[in-house]
């Protein structure tokens, strides 16, 4: 059995692999969401069974989850004659197998030693462009995933370290920015090299048998962990629910109910009562579904060490046929709305099961805005990006404005990266007054992005949420502000109107002519405790600040 100190070492060294790697895509990509926003993540899986055993702090929570069975999917296919072999690198982003959507690529490596598979390193980002009906791919009218881009099945990328360049040729024709999405390959396969001399120089080191002892043990551990916190809560059954807006089609709402049951040491999270399958791309397949379950319990259970051992108690129920359970062809693209309101829905559970830490709901959406167009020499343009909000107040203390989703790790793209990229340019970037809901402890401010278009014409497309059912506020706290959107248009007589969208929250296809302007005012978080006992102090604070509308 390896001695504490051999093993805390390990678990470092072990860690720092998937970190460095993530420094060197960020590094080395050449789309913003990756360098700039860094909406990409690394780790190493088990090799028999593709299980979670490292991730980097750097990445985004997601993506560890859903990568394990991307993982998965590799070695289900890849059998007998066609088993990996030393220099393979396994490509695709088949959203059904590997979770998440189509703009998330994903590159798997096999890491051999003396002969023998000892680990899988993955790799996944979210690239700019991969074809479909809208630029950036995020759009919220689909309905099959041949609108939301082109799928790529898992295939070979390298065959014992030599390209397949018929792969590489058609991964390329299918973007309108071939140029990024050729950059951010080679960005991604620079980031497997390292890891893969990492791990070498690891094993040399310490030898195969002693680091797979350490990466059991980790495991086993994780799981101890949680089946520990677990056993401290009272047993029960609690259900909540939450809702979407809608699905980017028919303007009705969509329920996410989930029942959780905590008895002795396992957790029980029923999915049973959320709504089917939907037209629009709000619908998520099981591995999402399980993986946003990861990210919750992490954010539950902070002191939980990030592996496979996590889920180990973990009873999850996934309906066939919800939207949760997306089958082929069902779209997929919006799929960071719908984890976030699982994510809701638990900590609200929560916030009933363990009051004394509770956290009020976080904005909820990523406002995916994308606008596209056609430089004067005839070059496509694509800006993508997300943006920030409120989180929730806790017993702590206010929530924290214009922060990141629960999600992810992912930073904001720097307004200056975006106004230098783009033929646009951001007319107010400030937090929005109010939107945090009241309580003893408020939610943090959401903020208002209003953006400016600089050149003759572009199109313009947002996949958003909480438009119509605002972020929520626990144990007496107020919600949050809700999302509004809006974008002028000609008012026929030289000026502008203004417009907000059908959908309230999903727009396609907005025309904006040079001077005009789209804006996103995020929601707050929603508030803790009740408002009455709150310091004065601090709303005496908020005043001063300009944080009350």
């Amino acid at each position: 059995m390896l001695d504490p100190v051999t093993l805390a070492v390990l678990k470092g060294r072990l860690e720092q692999i998937a970190d460095e790697m993530d420094a060197t895509l960020f590094r080395a990509a050449f789309n913003p969401t990756i360098a700039e926003a860094h909406d990409a993540c690394h780790g190493l899986y088990d090799a028999l069974t593709g299980a979670t055993l490292v991730q980097g702090k750097s990445g985004l929570p997601i993506f560890v989850g859903v990568m394990a069975y991307a993982v998965r999917a590799v070695i289900d296919k890849f059998t007998g004659a066609r088993a990996p072999v030393p220099g393979d690198v396994f490509i695709f982003n088949d959203p059904y197998l590997g979770g998440t959507h189509l703009s998330d690529m994903r590159l798997i490596r096999p890491c051999f030693r003396d002969g023998r598979l000892f680990c899988w390193l993955g790799s996944v980002g979210h690239w700019h462009d991969l074809g479909g009906a809208v630029p950036g791919n995020y759009n919220p009218a689909a309905t099959e995933y041949f609108q939301e881009g082109v799928l790529i099945p898992p295939v070979r990328l390298f065959s014992a370290g030599v390209l397949n360049q018929d792969i590489l040729d058609i991964i390329l024709a299918a973007s309108r920015l071939p140029d990024s999405a050729y950059g951010d390959l080679n960005a991604h396969l620079s980031a497997l090299d390292l890891g893969s001399a990492r791990v070498e120089a690891l094993l040399d080191e310490y030898t195969a048998p002693v680091v797979a002892e350490a990466l059991g043990e980790l495991t086993a551990r994780a799981a101890a962990q949680i089946r520990a916190q677990i056993a401290a809560l009272p047993d029960g059954r609690w259900t909540e629910e939450d809702f979407l807006d809608n699905d980017g089609r028919t303007d009705a709402p969509l329920r996410i109910a989930c029942t959780v049951t905590v008895a002795g040491d396992r957790l029980g999270l029923d999915f049973t009562g959320t709504a089917g399958a939907c037209a629009g791309p709000v619908n998520i397949s099981a591995a999402t579904t399980i993986a946003s379950v990861y990210v919750a319990l992490k954010h539950l259970f902070p002191e939980v060490a990030a592996n496979s051992g996590v889920l180990d108690p973990i009873d999850i129920t996934i309906p066939p046929g919800s939207l949760l359970d997306a089958q082929r062809p069902a779209p997929v693209g919006g799929y960071t709305e719908t984890i976030l309101r699982i994510i809701d829905v638990l900590f609200c559970a929560f916030a009933r099961i363990r009051p004394a830490q509770a956290y009020g709901n976080a904005y909820g959406t990523i406002n995916a805005l994308s606008i596209a167009g056609t430089r004067p020499d005839g070059r496509r343009w694509v800006m993508f990006s997300f943006f920030g909000g409120g989180h929730g107040g806790n017993p702590e203390g206010d929530g924290l404005s214009h922060g990141n989703p629960p999600i992810a790790t992912a930073i904001i793209p720097p307004v200056e990266i975006m106004e230098a990229a783009y033929p646009i340019r951001f007319t107010q970037w400030a937090l929005r007054e109010g939107s945090g809901g009241a309580g003893a402890h408020r939610g943090g401010m959401g903020a208002v992005y209003e953006i400016e278009l600089l050149d003759e014409h572009a199109e313009a497309f947002v996949f958003a949420e909480r438009a119509r059912f605002a972020p929520r506020g626990v144990l007496g706290g107020g919600n949050g502000a809700a999302n509004r959107v809006s974008y002028q248009q000609d008012d026929g007589q030289g000026g502008q109107v203004w417009h907000t969208p059908p959908l309230a929250s999903k727009v396609v296809g907005v025309q904006l002519r040079r001077g005009q302007r789209i804006r996103l005012e995020s929601p707050g978080g929603g508030g803790w405790g009740d408002p009455a006992e709150r310091d004065p102090q601090a709303t005496e604070h908020d005043r001063r600040m300009g944080y009350l509308g």
